[in-house]
């Protein structure tokens, strides 16, 4: 019975390694994640400056091409169906 015992202690101790082993390696694996997901974090807000910045990019053509536009209108006559009168 005291074999029995000890067979049944070595058994869970056994276990219990192969847990904490398993832990350490799965603890590390997080750490690897939290830091792909903080890289990941910082790219995004990259990101949405760059997409700031391409919009008022936009919108400055959009007034360029406004303004263009009104000077087109003024500088060049509108006749009746084109034509001079």
């Amino acid at each position: 019975m005291a074999d029995d015992y000890a067979e049944h202690l070595r058994q869970h101790d056994e276990i219990l390694r192969g847990l904490a082993a398993m832990l350490a390696v799965q603890h590390e694996k997080n750490q690897a994640y939290d830091a792909i997901i903080q890289e990941q974090r910082e790219m995004n807000r990259d990101v949405k400056a760059l997409l700031q910045q391409q919009a008022d990019f936009n919108q400055d053509v959009k007034t360029t091409l406004a303004r263009v536009e009104t000077l087109l209108t003024r500088m060049i006559p509108q006749g009746d169906n084109g034509r001079d009168a």
